[in-house]
């Protein structure tokens, strides 16, 4: 490329001066290919170098900024092999204070006696003896800014981010096209877009950081709200579906225990919308062990004495066998008859269950991704169910969905959401919440200790295990550098070769293919293997009711609601059930996060901590397969924004419901872009 020609947003990252093509590769990976994707990187956290405090007044183990005048040229000095430190020291003038930098002879080699620098990171030492090690250096004429720290991956540094994005800056110009209109910016008291990110990159302030964050997380509330609202209307076909009679308290006659009124509720609301002559689309929302297969195996009750069939998609085929076998025992003695289709079936077996589908002598099918290919038919498919639909995409829901006519939905989850954020992640759904536990579900006992306690934990679950109890052992997963992390591998290793060498271990991971999952999970469910070491593959999976302990590792690396999932795999049966969190994290905010865990069993009051403490980041992004990845919600602390873009969405399509106006072109554009990123045609 002529590097006399100006670069535009459209620009390939290859071109920006420090990049070329094998830098761009490292780039791609972290999803950049142009200078426009470049910006919407956004920093993920910033310091503060507008801000000096002198060496006496600097705080211990807090990050801050010091402008100092060198005091002598750094010394270096060979500690061993590859290990080499340079010191000197610097004065403010009125306090000194030593500083070590650490196998950087370049830097060391910037300090000049008598010249003045910032620098920025952590005070040690003692009241008398100031010190910094490794600190961030520049120059004192360069430095004094808010400056932004962005993801760093193997040879992507946040530095390098940071010069390129000057590049990158420089491509916004006033006259800069703006999707918003004028009387939405206006209303909502919005930054226009090329200054928000501008800002957003290198504010001149913090307050230049919150409106520039406001204006860009609108922008993805705003686009996302809008395009769930027109999937929402475009699911509202007519359906011949409907049904004419409700069967739900006969099915109730059916149970050997009396339904929660939660359960009640829910089926109820779903009922009430088959009777409809457009499709149910509805999420059946509610904590692990809150009997959600109960409540679809009523829906399924009705729909099936309706002369409906119904099909249930599970994310694992040990999962769907699982909820087979309930359906299987809850419709005993009755003229209800079940099938399951998974990929490890026979061809004779798979053809059989067809054959029944077709004919329509089977009403209900479980099963895995075998139920959506395409020489699956059914005689009248009246009803789809997914369970936990965020580990599906949105081609093979709609491919299942597709072998009926506009069937109703019904969607279950077991991950708990606080309902502000159920409102934007399932906002194509109506919304059922399961928020009481059947009678005589247990509570799990839940204690955090440290490290140092390993031995006391592995007694107490060899006891368990001596008892005929199971237990698992959970990993995080071991990120590029983490050094302090043992992999799921080694630590099952570990286990076997040492403190379990006379019981069985098995191991679990994601990398594993599905049949071995499958096959050690079933290992596990058969009682042939005791301790299970797995990483948060187990997060949503089989029922073993005889596992009663689950110590998780590096507690501090899961989120609240995470660790709440894991949780739920425990508990499950008449044993007393105990969860171990270690963790030897001394933050305070993390420490407070475990202390909710010990606290409560309440999956919505740990989604609502966990929202407060975190953010709703652990709540969007890569873990909703099929939803718009949001790059900066995550930061949204304000709840009540949400509802603000809510209402910004329903009176722009209550004025525009297909986007047509002139000054709506933009807003369109955006949200079909938003939603071709998660394979959806939003305007088809």
């Amino acid at each position: 490329m002529d590097s006399s020609k100006a670069i535009g947003f459209s620009t390939d990252i290859k071109y920006l001066k420090g990049v070329g093509s094998k830098r761009a590769e490292l780039y791609h990976k972290l999803g950049i290919d142009t200078v426009s994707a470049l910006l919407h990187f956004y920093p993920r956290e910033y310091e503060d170098w507008s801000r000096t405090v002198s060496i006496a007044e600097a705080p211990f183990d807090e990050k801050c900024c010091i402008k100092a005048i060198v005091g002598h040229d750094a010394a270096e000095y060979r500690i061993r092999k590859g290990m080499t430190l340079y010191k000197t020291s610097v004065t403010d003038g009125q306090s000194v204070m030593n500083i070590t930098i650490f196998n950087n002879k370049y830097a060391a080699a910037r300090l000049k006696t008598g010249e003045e620098f910032l620098f920025f990171g952590k005070v040690g030492g003692t009241f008398l003896r100031r010190e910094m090690n490794s600190p961030l250096i520049a120059k004192a004429v360069s430095g004094e800014k808010i400056r932004p720290i962005y993801r760093q991956t193997e040879g992507i540094s946040s530095t390098l981010t940071e010069k390129l994005m000057t590049q990158a800056v420089s491509c916004i110009k006033e006259t800069m096209y703006d999707f918003l209109p004028e009387y939405i910016r206006e209303k909502y008291e919005l930054l226009p877009y090329g200054e928000a990110l501008k800002k957003i990159h290198f504010p001149s302030s913090f307050e230049d950081v919150e409106k520039a964050r406001k204006r860009l997380v609108f922008n993805e509330l705003f686009t996302l709200q809008l395009g769930m609202i027109r999937l929402k209307g475009r699911n509202r076909q007519q359906t011949s579906c409907n049904i004419k009679k409700d069967y739900t308290d006969e099915f109730f006659s059916l149970l050997p225990f009396s339904p929660t009124g939660a359960q009640k509720r829910a089926v109820e609301d779903a009922v009430r919308d088959m009777f409809l002559s457009v499709p149910m689309s509805r999420l059946v929302q509610g904590d692990v062990g809150s009997g959600k297969t109960a409540v679809a195996a009523a829906v399924i009750y009705t729909a099936a004495k309706n002369s409906l069939q119904s099909s249930m998609m599970a994310p694992t085929e040990i999962l769907a066998r699982q909820h087979y076998k309930s359906l299987t025992d809850f419709f005993k003695g009755t003229d209800v008859k079940c099938g399951l289709l998974t990929g490890s079936m026979t061809k004779k077996e798979k053809d059989e269950v067809k054959a029944k589908l077709e004919s329509g002598e089977i009403q209900v099918v479980v099963g895995t991704h075998a139920l959506i290919q395409s020489n699956v038919k059914f005689k009248n498919l009246g009803l789809v169910i997914t369970d936990e639909q965020h580990r599906f995409g949105v081609e093979q829901r709609s491919a299942l969905a597709e072998k009926g006519k506009n069937p109703h939905t019904l969607v279950m989850s077991a991950t708990p959401i606080p309902r502000t954020l159920a409102l934007i992640i399932y906002g194509d759904l109506d919304i059922s919440i399961l928020d009481e536990l059947p009678p005589g579900r247990q509570p799990v006992e839940t204690y955090c200790v440290q490290g140092k306690l390993h031995k006391r934990v592995y007694n107490f679950i060899k006891k368990q295990l001596d008892e005929g109890r199971q237990a698992y052992a959970v990993c995080p997963l071991v990120e590029e550098g983490d050094t302090d992390l043992i992999s799921a591998e080694e630590y099952a290793h570990k286990l076997s070769e040492g403190e379990f060498r006379d019981y069985t271990v098995g191991l679990i991971h994601g990398k594993m293919k599905p049949a071995q999952k499958d096959e050690v999970m079933e290992a596990f469910a058969s009682g042939k293997i005791q301790l299970l070491v797995a990483t948060t593959v187990i997060e949503v999976g089989v029922d073993v009711p005889n596992a009663a302990v689950m110590v998780i590792e590096n507690a501090e690396r899961f989120g609240l609601s995470q660790l709440h999932q894991l949780r739920g795999r425990i508990g499950r049966g008449k044993h007393k059930s105990t969860c171990i969190l270690i963790s030897d994290a001394q933050n305070p905010d993390t420490k407070e996060r475990l202390k909710v865990m010990c606290q409560t069993c309440d999956g919505f009051k740990i989604a609502d901590e966990d929202l407060r403490l975190r953010g709703p980041g652990d709540f969007f992004g890569s873990r909703q397969h099929g939803l718009p990845g949001l790059k900066l919600a995550s930061t949204l602390t304000d709840t009540s924004f949400l509802a603000i873009t809510r209402d910004a969405a329903q009176e722009t399509w209550k004025w525009d419901p297909l986007l047509e106006k002139p000054e709506h072109s933009g807003i369109k554009k955006a949200v079909d872009a938003l939603f071709k990123s998660a394979g959806e045609n939003i305007f088809n």
